[in-house]
């Protein structure tokens, strides 16, 4: 069975960076669109951005112009490069499949199972 595991979390100033990544165990990612996903708490899970097959990455509106998503060359690992981090970045985030149904994330299907996550806390 795959599994996800994101890494690469901390505790940040505003205006900093990190890069967050995403292994996959037992797997090439290359037949999935990737995406990374945040979960602040009490909050609804939302799509950060996406890479496609070509890897082309889509975004948020939100981390548009400081996030930005890439896979490595071997595609088993997708990452998140994010720069300029402000406090309502705060949130736990995960890796997944592209949502497989439309509609809310938390209705939706993905190819994997969620893994741990990895927080993200940004405060001065």
């Amino acid at each position: 069975q795959v599994q996800l595991a994101e890494s690469g979390g901390g505790l940040v100033q505003p205006g900093g960076s990190l890069r967050l990544s995403c292994a996959a165990s037992g797997s090439w990612l290359t037949d999935y669109s990737m995406a990374w996903y945040r979960q602040a708490p009490g909050k609804e899970r939302e799509l950060v951005a996406r890479v496609t097959d070509d890897g082309s990455g889509l975004y948020a509106t939100s981390v548009r112009g400081r996030f930005t998503i890439s896979r490595d060359s071997a595609q088993t690992a997708v990452y998140l490069q994010m720069n300029s981090l402000k406090p309502e970045d705060t949130a736990v985030y995960y890796c997944n499949s592209e949502p497989l149904d439309p509609g809310p994330l938390s209705r939706s299907r993905y190819f994997f199972s969620w893994g741990q996550g990895t927080q993200v806390t940004v405060s001065s």
